[in-house]
């Protein structure tokens, strides 16, 4: 397929479901996840549709679609943010879901927080008082995350006792899954020495699966999403001994 015929394909599907996923797109497609991000990429340009963190949306569904997103991040982010002890140290990794729990914590001067994020460490480094410590490594743009030996490295030399991510997808058989594989290796290599991992993950994306595998289900202390995320999946998910929090 043509990049002309593929981008214009991914048009129409936006225009039909008001919002598309990278990872879905790259599957869909058989083409590499940044392939994808330069078709959207050449789509926003020419205002055709609106990027948003790991996909795009149609531009005439922005104002409801958005609102929805931009609530029920809110609500993932303050119940994330909620399980965080006075004292404890926590590494809170790059995405939407994860900047909106860093806000949360911005009145919390008790906490360590460790992070590979751009944004995560912004937003903190603006608004909190908290120690804050950055890992280092190679930037991924556009979602600010650092990767590489650096991050691996770095962690190495510190312990968590909570670790907060945003995964692509969750599902009881495909487990935790990303959509970008040097953060997938940086993840992995941090899920055994935490005490407890808080999962976020967006309502539509419970059920299904991103690009690159991070671990089981059963890595997961606690999984976050929104409340209309399928009633089936989440039981299914909660079987496995995780619990599941919607709000």
């Amino acid at each position: 397929m043509l990049a002309a015929e593929r981008r214009n394909a991914i048009l129409n599907l936006v225009h039909e479901q008001g919002v598309v996923y990278v990872g879905d797109l790259s599957r869909r497609y058989e083409t590499s996840s940044s392939t994808i991000r330069r078709d959207l990429a050449t789509l926003s340009a020419a205002g055709d549709l609106q990027r948003t963190y790991g996909g795009a949306v149609a531009l005439e569904a922005n104002p409801q679609l958005m609102h929805k997103v931009n609530d029920t991040a809110r609500r993932i982010g303050q119940a994330a943010a909620s399980l965080i002890l006075p004292g404890e140290t926590v590494f809170i990794g790059p995405g939407l879901l994860c900047r909106v729990t860093a806000q949360h914590l911005c009145g919390r001067a008790d906490l360590t927080i460790i992070t590979n994020s751009l944004d995560v460490a912004w937003t903190l480094y603006r608004d909190s008082t908290a120690q804050l410590i950055l890992t280092g490594g190679s930037v991924v743009r556009p979602r600010g995350a650092m990767v590489g030996q650096v991050v691996q490295q770095a962690m190495d030399r510190m312990r968590a006792d909570r670790l907060v991510i945003e995964v692509a997808g969750v599902s009881p058989l495909g487990g935790l899954t990303v959509d970008q594989i040097p953060q997938a290796d940086v993840l992995r290599s941090l899920l055994e020495p935490v005490g407890q991992v808080t999962i976020l993950v967006a309502e539509e994306r419970l059920g299904r699966a991103g690009t690159a595998w991070l671990g089981p289900v059963t890595d997961a202390d606690v999984i976050i999403t929104g409340r209309d995320a399928s009633a089936a999946i989440a039981w299914d998910l909660s079987e496995s001994g995780v619990k599941v929090t919607l709000v």
